[in-house]
């Protein structure tokens, strides 16, 4: 019989909680997948007015659901409410780039948002909380929250791109047929955006019982340095054009991966991508928002150092840098405005 820790349960918030990525993050979360099968939770929901109806429907299927990690549940229109006393964030809420928005107007409404949530944080949250932006451009999203909770440290915000990992794993898994769990230590570089850099120079597959390095157990780098990679960074149009709606579940899965790691911990000699906040390693320019291979322990992330990087992998950095220097810059003149 599972030992349910009844007396301290944690709180998390889930933005954009009416949303399709929430739907299937809330569920994954109330059943221990995330925080552990004992941790028990209160769940903070928050969403706008117009989505309030279809969140009491989202709230009688928690009731429904009938788990025992479930000690309780808000939900509310009200960031001061969202965001008190919480011990994990899912930032999930964002304004979606429509047709014909320029990236300028997307970022600019996304500042709006994640000023308030940010200045919510800052106020009400715990000084440890540990923030996932979700919403996209998740990394400067990331930046600006962490602009607006200057008493939160800043490696405590970081920003999604554990689907793109999957995403990469995936692919290499189909293309040497073996499970998933056998390709580990690939590394997503940069924005989570169509310049992110897919590494697998340094990630490792177990085939027949022995580790071998990715590269040459594919043997095809005109494979692995083209169409690899152009299909990881469109894989979300792919989704989007074959499904009609964006990546929901695949998207929820990766949120889950990614703070489960972060609060639970990466096993010895392996990393996972993570936007954090660059300190210099591997040329990127300071203070970016940028994916990073990490290694975790005692819920805190490392950026692993001294991996190989290529001449064709830094024009790669080079290239995702620059965009999230232009993204920094105009949202840090929305936020100057």
């Amino acid at each position: 019989m599972v030992n349910i820790n009844n007396d301290e349960p944690i709180r998390v918030v889930v933005t954009g909680a009416a949303g399709q990525i929430a739907y299937s993050l809330i569920s994954m979360i109330a059943n221990g997948d995330v925080f552990g099968k004992e941790q028990s939770v209160i769940l903070h929901l928050l969403d706008i007015l117009p989505a309030m109806g279809v969140l009491e429907g989202v709230c009688m299927e928690i009731d429904d659901l009938a788990l025992p990690l479930v000690k309780g549940y808000v939900k509310t229109i009200e960031p001061e409410v969202a965001f008190k006393d919480v011990d994990a964030a899912f930032l999930v809420g964002a304004m979606p780039r429509r047709e014909g928005m320029e990236r300028k107007d997307l970022l600019s409404a996304n500042v709006k948002i994640f000023k308030v949530q940010g200045e919510a944080l800052d106020k009400y949250a715990k000084k440890d909380v540990k923030v996932l932006v979700v919403g996209n451009p998740a990394n400067t999203n990331a930046l600006i929250c962490s602009f607006y909770a200057p008493s939160i440290p800043k490696e405590n915000f970081t920003a999604m791109t554990r689907l793109d990992q999957n995403r990469a794993q995936s692919a290499i898994a189909k293309r040497l047929n073996t499970c998933v769990s056998s390709v580990k230590n690939v590394t997503i570089w940069g924005n989570h955006s169509s310049t992110q850099f897919p590494d697998v120079y340094n990630a490792k597959v177990e085939l027949s019982g022995k580790s071998n390095g990715v590269y040459s157990s594919i043997n095809d780098s005109e494979w692995l340095e083209n169409d690899f990679i152009k299909t990881i960074q469109t894989r979300g149009a792919a989704v989007i054009q074959a499904r009609k709606m964006s990546s929901a579940m695949s998207a929820a899965k990766a949120a889950v991966d990614h703070m489960h790691d972060w609060w639970l911990g990466t096993p010895e000699g392996t990393w996972v991508s993570m936007g954090v906040l660059s300190d210099g390693s591997y040329g990127v320019p300071k203070d970016l928002i940028f994916s990073m291979p990490v290694s975790i322990s005692k819920k805190q992330w490392k950026i692993v150092e001294g991996l190989k990087i290529t001449d064709f992998a830094k024009s790669k950095l080079d290239l995702t840098a620059k965009e999230l220097l232009e993204e920094k810059e105009e949202a840090m003149a929305v936020c100057n405005a």
